[in-house]
């Protein structure tokens, strides 16, 4: 079967668990860290794929990089039971290779259900809170919709701004005005 099925499936299963224990929104957390992780940490796929791992080493692994504190490392942090369930039914079946899968169409399906945009400011310097809020807002007008933002510093656009959101992106850069410029001296 094919993996992309097989994720979705899983994570619809768990979409609605979560929302049956009315923890949909503490799994969303769990789930984006763990995709998190696997970007972060390459070796982290290799690892949980690797057949000579035991599977309790692996779901250890896994709740950790689910956002779980490991004791004497951090604040303490407790990864949700039904999230640590998911895990061990995933590694029970054999699934684990789907895993990566799964945490991102969580994340998806999450999104679409709670009409989740996510959007995404970068500008050359830092802009305040108000000017950040004032972007997000004009944004959820125009999506009707709540938006995760995601800010970005690049000092490459020497100023203004570049906004992106769901497939809408507007770049009013220096240095794409600039780019644009030079093309009209061009012809």
């Amino acid at each position: 079967m094919d993996i992309g099925v097989i994720s979705v499936r899983y994570a619809r299963a768990l979409l609605k668990s979560a929302e049956e224990a009315k923890l949909e929104a503490q799994v969303y957390a769990e789930m984006q860290t763990l995709a998190d992780s696997y970007l972060r940490v390459p070796e982290l796929r290799f690892t949980i794929d690797n057949p000579m791992l035991a599977k309790d080493k692996k779901e250890s692994l896994l709740i950790a990089a689910s956002g779980e504190a490991i004791a004497g490392k951090s604040a303490p942090r407790k990864v949700t039971e039904l999230t640590k369930r998911f895990i061990r039914l995933v590694l029970q079946e054999g699934r684990e290779n789907a895993l990566q899968f799964m945490a991102n169409s969580y994340i998806t399906l999450y999104r679409q259900q709670k009409n989740i945009i996510r959007g995404r400011l970068i500008t050359a310097a830092a802009v305040s809170a108000a000017t950040e809020q004032k972007l997000r807002q004009m944004v959820e007008s125009k999506t009707q919709g709540t938006v995760e933002f995601q800010t970005e510093v690049n000092p490459d656009i020497i100023g203004g701004f570049i906004l992106e959101y769901g497939t809408y992106r507007m770049d009013a850069s220096v240095k794409n005005k600039l780019k644009s410029i030079r093309t009209e001296l061009k012809k």
